[in-house]
């Protein structure tokens, strides 16, 4: 991967008239507008392929883009963060449009504060106090001169308040009108307006009355199962499936509260919930001369926590006829709120009969949205600063194309093995996909901090191909060269969810990952040859730095080979994921004995050729090794040191091996020790004490010391990246203790609370 300062920026290349989708995003290097030399730093995810040549004809040849009547912002502001505030800044840049970034003191030194013209801290990092903050934008946006603020996704993008304030201070929300944002933002209320627009509507309780009784009635007219869903924000907070009537009140207040400290607004409205629905959604843009069109559709139906992870343009297995009457549906929505700007309408599709449902309408650009880019071709960013700035769309429906099938992955910073739980921590190695067409998104270098305060979310990785087939093998092999070492990430889980038969057979349900759990998490057997490999790097590791700390001594650079030693001198002891592992080091090989007991006719002999090496680059390790006189293997080796909960050190290796990433525990003593996952485990039954999986805020205590509890009893709830984390009572008992408080910011491993 390529090495690039922190203040270089990754620019997309302006498409020409007669644009042909690529099959990745191309990049190139500017040089900073800064003189000031900063450190070079690995970008996280850059790309760094380029674009292949098409072997398809060009749908917009002969096609000329609408001459803008009206002149691009001088300046905007952009109200966010992460990837999705660089994505704008480089558009923004291909147009000459000065752009103006806001962060919190947790993102000084992010990749949009460098990409940005200007950048100015709005305060701490939690986002009430920063993103959220909409007098601070307003006041940086006034002293910078910015025409127009554009709100990215998340945070105040859906908020019409914001939209409203930006508009009285006589500046431009890129976006759309307030009313549409308040119509669509309130889901009772848009499926009132797309009922009488003729959109079919879920059945379900979409009432104003949010009294627990009219909940509870709604719910019996509803009927389970169904879904409780916050009748503002998206992204799958605030979402609740209930099935049995008895925990509907628990799930309500649960919802509640996470809906209220997500958008600041607690109404919900209750859905009957379909058992095998799809997740299809279609892209809309219009401007404000009355143009309205659609730019196909999208499939979003892998999914966990309700919240997407692989995205594909367009939606497999559907017929030219309901594609189109999807899209006619979406233009009408749109229509019904005289809209402006991008916006996505959401659409739930029963797999069995075809029968589709309006969920809801977002009224923003969505995070998916690049695999609409890849497949028409068109700069969703660009459209929007364009009809912003009071231009007509430059396209009309039939003038639209859809070429190949593209997809997109979310990588994640959370542990998928354990519910999917939000990670934190800093990104020690990032290595992007080398030698796949690709285009990836990102907002972090390596080095920076995934903060516990915002969206785990780390990068996309997307790539585009001549159909489907195509494209799902660019991503797995683009999936399988990714690298990331610090929080935990879900790359290997996406590897299997893309290679589950299922998914390559076409289209899936949003109970993919629930139905197939089996499949999509296979007990990981390590091979006998990667433990081999790693305790040879421990031993290269060690003679490298004997050697370097004794470099004027000749006698010392003989260090495992010393003239008269005997065979049994020669015998070095490793013990990794609790196997006990010895070295024989050999004239010209090393023979490596692997148990698990130390019973000797257990043992595997493995034979490693003695001209292994160990290459340093940078901060990784490469070794590569002959095995048994008949192969080569090559790894990569990253060793990252932790503590456990007990505040022993243990080191972690990570291995990158072909398409596989192997995370083992060296344990530097022969005493066993809790390996890698004692804190997914830590509250286990035999533990009386309940640990916090992940840095997290205090929100609820359910109980006080003294009182007996049962087995799965709520005890404390958590709040971390916006997401409820209820601990629960891993047996019967009595509380002992509790070590914290309502509203403390506890640590991964805290002890929260101590049984009897």
């Amino acid at each position: 991967m390529r090495a690039i300062a922190r203040n270089t920026r990754p620019v997309i290349r302006h498409p020409s008239a007669a644009f042909i989708p690529p099959v990745l995003t191309q990049i190139r290097l500017v040089r900073p507008r800064s003189t000031t030399l900063l450190g070079v730093r690995y970008l996280a995810t850059i790309n760094t392929s380029l674009v292949s040549s098409p072997t398809h004809s060009d749908p917009l040849v002969g096609v000329q883009l609408s001459t803008s009547v009206k002149p691009h912002f001088k300046k905007i502001l952009i109200a966010n963060r992460g990837e999705i505030a660089c994505r704008i800044i480089r558009t923004a840049r291909k147009l000459g449009v000065k752009t103006v970034a806001v962060y919190s003191e947790a993102d000084k030194d992010c990749i949009h504060v460098k990409m940005a013209d200007e950048a100015f801290c709005i305060g701490p990092a939690p986002s009430t106090e920063s993103y959220l903050n909409i007098d601070k934008i307003l006041a940086v946006a006034k002293a910078t001169g910015a025409q127009a603020i554009h709100p990215g996704y998340g945070f105040l993008s859906e908020s019409s308040v914001f939209a409203e304030r930006i508009k009285d201070s006589g500046l431009i929300f890129i976006g759309p009108p307030t009313s549409a944002i308040k119509s669509m933002g309130s889901k009772r209320e848009s499926k009132e307006i797309m009922i009488a627009a003729g959109v079919p509507c879920v059945p379900g309780y979409h009432g104003s009355d949010q009294s627990s009784e009219a909940l509870l009635k709604g719910a019996e007219q509803t009927g389970y199962p169904l879904l409780i869903k916050p009748t503002h924000g998206g992204g799958g907070k605030g979402m609740r499936i209930v099935r049995d009537p008895k925990s509907f009140q628990d799930e309500l207040e649960s919802a509640k509260r996470e809906a209220i400290k997500s958008f600041s607004n607690d109404e919900v409205l209750l859905e009957r919930w379909l058992e095998k629905p799809r997740h299809v959604e279609v892209q809309v843009f219009a401007d404000t001369l009355g143009g309205c069109v659609a730019l196909w559709e999208r499939d979003c139906s892998v999914q966990r926590r309700h919240q997407k992870i692989i995205e594909e343009a367009p939606a497999p297995g559907l017929s030219p006829e309901l594609k189109k009457d999807l899209a006619e549906k979406a233009v009408a929505a749109a229509k019904a709120v005289d809209y402006v700007g991008a916006g996505t309408v959401e659409f739930i599709m029963d797999a069995e009969t075809g029968e589709y449902f309006f969920m809801e309408m977002n009224t923003r650009l969505q995070v998916e949205h690049p695999v609409t880019e890849m497949v028409t071709g068109i700069d969703l960013v660009e459209w929007q600063l364009s009809v912003a700035a009071g231009n007509p769309l430059p396209l009309t429906q039939d003038q639209i194309p859809c070429i190949g099938h593209a997809f997109e992955a979310r990588i994640y910073a959370e542990r998928p093995e354990s519910n999917f739980l939000p990670d934190a921590g800093k990104l020690l190695h990032t290595k992007a996909p080398v030698n796949v067409p690709h285009r990836l998104e990102t907002g972090f270098w390596e080095g920076d901090e995934i903060s516990s305060y915002y969206d785990p979310m780390i990068s996309k990785l997307i790539v585009h191909g001549s159909d489907r087939s195509s494209a799902l093998s660019l991503l797995r092999s683009a999936l399988d060269e990714y690298q990331v070492v610090g929080p935990s990430t879900n790359i290997e889980f996406l590897k299997n969810v893309i290679s589950h038969k299922v998914f390559n057979a076409g289209p899936v349900e949003t109970s993919f990952v629930q139905t197939y759990q089996e499949d999509l998490f296979p007990i990981k057997k390590i091979p006998n040859e990667i433990l081999a490999q790693a305790a040879l790097y421990l031993l290269l590791r060690n003679e490298k730095e004997f050697k370097s700390l004794n470099n004027n001594k000749l006698w010392f650079q003989l260090v495992n080979r010393r003239f008269g030693d005997n065979d049994n001198n020669n015998i070095k002891s490793f013990k990794i994921n609790n196997k006990n592992i010895k070295i024989q080091i050999k004239e010209f090989e090393y023979i490596i004995k692997i148990n698990d007991n130390d019973k000797k006719e257990e043992e595997e002999e493995i034979f490693i050729n003695s001209t292994s090496e160990l290459l340093k680059n940078g901060d990784n390790n490469e070794i590569i090794s002959i095995i048994n006189n008949n192969y080569n293997l090559k790894s990569t080796i990253i060793p990252v040191l932790f503590k456990n909960k007990f505040a022993e050190e243990f080191e972690k290796l990570h291995i990158f091996n072909n398409s596989f990433h192997y995370i083992l525990s060296n344990q530097t003593s022969l005493i066993k020790i809790e390996n890698s996952n004692s804190l997914n485990s830590s509250n286990s039954n035999l533990s009386k004490e309940l640990i916090s999986p992940m840095p997290a805020t205090v929100i609820d205590i359910k109980i006080s010391k003294g009182e007996k509890v049962k087995e799965n009893q709520i005890l404390i709830i958590l709040e971390s990246m916006k997401m409820e984390i209820s601990i629960r009572s891993n047996k019967n008992g009595i509380i002992k203790k509790i070590n914290v408080n309502k509203g403390k910011v506890v640590e991964e491993g805290e002890i929260l609370v101590e049984l009897e």
